[in-house]
């Protein structure tokens, strides 16, 4: 009988920010497929949970799937997570997810922790309309054609900027969208943690570069 593939939510920073049944999961299976061992080890430790661990990240995903699908084959349940949040969403894991399913292989979620859903509960701009954008391209010639595309779009837009990138970003945000609402997490649920709301104008001159960032944009423009 084959094995079954959990798809595990993990938390966002705090780490108490996680349910009882990924808990239970994670106890029960085998083997958990994660992107960097030792951060997955900090984690599994705090709740006591001793599994062993199969490396799982961009540049060995191809390589690796195959080996995974036939311990799925072989009967052995197993887990996916990521470094923090919900697998797949920025980060590995769709490859070995497809090859199961084009298999008839089992794969169940266990949902959680968001920073897309954490950012927009809190955000206080429109939901019922949201694109999640990820990271920008790095290269400026591509970013900016995505911003300048993305500026049309009618509802909220949600990116994730790293700390080296956010002042810049949201310089290029307000030059080509247009001085609009928006709401920053950085640190989410972490010790640190900050939330800022504003005009795109006013939160560029308070932006602290160290984090983790969560970017909300409204399509409401300041007249």
């Amino acid at each position: 009988m084959a094995g079954k593939l959990y798809v595990v939510s993990t938390p966002i920073g705090n780490l108490k920010d996680v349910t009882l049944r990924a808990i239970e999961v994670l106890r029960s299976v085998d083997a958990i497929v994660c992107e960097d061992t030792r951060h997955a080890k900090k984690f599994l430790q705090h709740y006591g949970i001793d599994k062993p661990l199969i490396s799982y990240f961009e540049g060995n995903e191809i390589r690796r799937a195959p080996h995974i699908i036939q311990m799925l084959r072989e009967g052995k349940n197993l887990a996916l997570i990521s470094d923090a949040g919900t697998p797949t969403i920025s980060d590995p894991g769709y490859r070995v997810i497809r090859m199961a399913r084009e298999e008839g292989l089992e794969v169940i979620p266990i949902p959680g922790p968001s920073a897309i859903t954490t950012a927009l509960s809190a955000s206080g701009l429109p939901t019922d309309r949201f694109i999640f954008e990820g990271f920008l391209p790095r290269k400026e010639g591509r970013r900016r054609r995505r911003l300048e595309e993305l500026a049309g779009f009618e509802g909220s837009i949600v990116l994730y900027e790293s700390p080296h990138r956010i002042e810049k970003t949201l310089k290029e945000m307000l030059e080509i969208m247009g001085d609009r609402r928006v709401f920053i997490g950085r640190e989410m649920t972490k010790v640190h943690e900050e939330y800022i709301f504003g005009w795109l104008s006013e939160v560029i001159q308070g932006i602290k570069p160290k984090g983790e960032f969560v970017i909300v944009v409204s399509k409401e423009k300041r007249i």
